[in-house]
């Protein structure tokens, strides 16, 4: 069944590039066909349509590629390599219906037929050569492809230039362009020897591509052999013309179909079978379709990852971002790098990374790709992956510290219980049991009481230092006009009318407090300040605390900041965030926002809150 492109074009691949891939492999297969048809005559020969058919896959598979991965230079010489072999087959056919009039027509002739030069040496050297990726495979052959090219310029001068008699098979009614005497012996020469290097430079590569099959990994092994087949292929099939060409023209039909047709046939093999450029066939109901860019997008991976990533903890979700690029990229591994030197590694890191990209406060690395290596469109789907992995990654660090920072608050809850109110119980059960046992008056009873009465009053405060009581009766303005006045230092506490009137959710409101007391526990404790503002406000969406002391100051690059580091993550988990300026000798100000919406959800007005 007919095969059809499923997709658009790929992102890189512009209408001009299309238009010059679409005219290369027209000229190519209308070559074919005009130099087929003039060859053999009309009615033209099944054979010779077979023929046709078997030069035609080399500019097929070269438009495929050239189309879809116009970036990658192989496709484009798979087109230049079937212009060739076009060019020459109309030349062929120009030469045996106008080569016997020795005119512009033969002439013409002698040129396009000389082509097929070309399309040999490119076939024999260079399109195994830089198989799949356009890249010579070390800058080792970068001599032999310059000598494997002057060769085939060579080549094609010998033949273009040769006599009569060295060319016979080519030029059936002589050589139009053909040079005589010692000029006609140097041309037959050069171009001898040319075809001589060019052989020799396509065992070298064949030789080279069994080395690679032999070391490369699973993956390369199942497509070198491939291409290791085709070369042999189609060096075997124009040993076999050059033998029979003058002879058994079943075996020279064979063996020339097998010289045009082994390289295209094992490359779109590969192409097809081994998903290569992104490219294989699909059978869709009674439809036989090409399937283009099997890489998924961005989109797609982070819609296939969503239901998995909004279950999964901050460090899994990296772990599966990791995996999502490994896949995405065909890497061998890829790892996620956190700010503080954590690294989440999927697959085997075995060896240094190939590409680095920044992501958020993070970066991730690439390992080598499983085959080929990074192109344009690697790099853009990465760095577009960069986005929502450096979004996880800075979750990952804030769920981090937010975990510290709970911890530490424990700690420092069970520090004061065991300190404070777990020793008074002590004594008072100890109290409780002397009295008992000794029958305490009136005078020990009394003492239990206040020792009673104290250890509840140092629960309560305590119990404040969690969530004041007054937060949650009076709300933000009223708890912090209620820490304030219990300060050492003249302190001023402002807030506006529309606050006052209003409830905002817990968590907003502890934070903004904690946040007002940790910057006037720091004013007093390391400022030195004599005066400290307090400034509540609701505005413009924003939820805002401003606390500003006349103390010392610090420098800006001093570290530390007491607890407000914690707290600053507390704000940003809550969509805020906590800003804090400071100049020596000239106070400190610590500024601390979180979005709330001026009407809607999440607000509780008091006064629906007071009684009758």
């Amino acid at each position: 069944m007919p095969a059809s492109p499923s997709g658009p074009p790929g992102p890189s691949a512009s209408a001009p590039v299309r238009a010059l891939a679409v005219s290369m492999a027209v000229v190519s297969v209308t070559g074919m066909v005009a130099g087929g048809v003039l060859e053999a005559g009309v009615p033209t020969p099944f054979s010779q349509w077979l023929f046709i058919v078997a030069c035609a896959l080399l500019p097929s598979v070269g438009l495929l590629i050239a189309v879809r991965r116009p970036d990658n230079p192989y496709g484009w010489l798979l087109l230049v390599t079937a212009v060739c072999l076009g060019l020459g087959g109309l030349g062929v056919g120009v030469l045996v219906a106008y080569g016997d009039t020795r005119g512009p027509l033969a002439v013409t002739g002698a040129l396009l037929t000389s082509l097929f030069s070309g399309f040999y040496g490119l076939s024999w050297v260079f399109v195994p050569l830089i198989f799949p990726d356009g890249r010579l495979p070390s800058p080792r052959w970068r001599p032999v492809a310059w000598i494997a090219g002057a060769a085939i310029l060579l080549h094609w001068l010998g033949v273009l230039l040769s006599p009569d008699e060295v060319y016979a098979s080519t030029f059936p009614y002589g050589n139009p362009l053909g040079l005589e005497g010692a000029a006609g012996l140097l041309a037959a020469s050069v171009g001898g020897l040319g075809q001589l290097v060019v052989f020799l430079v396509a065992l070298s590569v064949l030789a080279s591509l069994v080395l690679r099959q032999r070391r490369g990994t699973l993956v390369e092994r199942r497509r070198l052999r491939w291409m290791i087949l085709g070369v042999v292929a189609a060096l075997g099939g124009s040993i076999v013309t050059m033998i029979f060409g003058q002879g058994g023209q079943a075996v020279s039909w064979v063996g020339v179909v097998t010289a045009v047709a082994a390289l295209p046939a094992v490359i779109a093999t590969v192409v097809f079978r081994h998903n290569l450029l992104d490219i294989r066939v699909a059978v869709r109901g009674s439809r036989l379709l090409l399937v283009f860019d099997l890489r998924p997008t961005v989109d797609e991976l982070l819609t296939e990852l969503g239901p998995g990533l909004e279950a999964a903890d901050p460090v899994e979700q990296l772990g599966r971002l990791a995996e999502a690029v490994r896949t995405g990229l065909e890497t061998r591994w890829a790892a996620v790098t956190l700010a503080d030197g954590t690294r989440v590694v999927a697959g085997v890191e075995d060896g240094k990374a190939v590409l680095t990209v920044p992501a958020g406060l993070g970066h991730i690395a690439c390992g080598p790709k499983v085959a080929g290596r990074f192109n344009a469109e690697d790099r853009r789907l990465l760095g577009s992956l960069a986005v929502p992995i450096g979004l996880a990654i800075q979750s990952a660090g804030l769920a981090a510290r937010l975990v510290n920072a709970q911890e530490a608050e424990r700690r420092r809850i069970e520090r004061n219980i065991h300190d404070g109110a777990q020793q008074q119980l002590v004594a008072l059960i100890a109290g409780l049991e002397l009295a008992r046992a000794t029958g305490g008056g009136p005078g020990s009873l009394a003492l239990l009481r206040e020792q009673a009465r104290q250890t509840l009053t140092d629960l309560r405060e305590l119990a404040a230092g969690i969530h004041p009581s007054v937060l949650s009766q009076g709300g933000l303005a009223e708890a912090v006009e209620e820490r304030c006045s219990r300060l050492p230092v003249a302190t001023v506490v402002t807030a506006d009318q529309a606050l006052r009137s209003r409830r905002f959710p817990d968590e907003i409101e502890g934070a903004l407090y904690f946040t007002v007391s940790e910057a006037v526990a720091n004013a007093l404790k390391h400022a030195g300040a004599s005066r400290i503002e307090v400034r509540l406000a609701w505005s413009g969406g924003r939820l805002r605390a401003t606390v500003s002391d006349d103390g010392r100051g610090f420098e800006r690059d001093a570290p530390g900041r007491g607890g407000l580091g914690a707290l600053a993550d507390r704000l940003a988990a809550l969509g805020g965030g906590l800003d804090v300026s400071s100049v020596p000798g000239e106070g400190t100000l610590v500024g601390a926002w979180i979005p709330v919406p001026d009407q809607g959800a999440g607000l509780r007005d008091r006064r629906a809150e007071m009684p009758g």
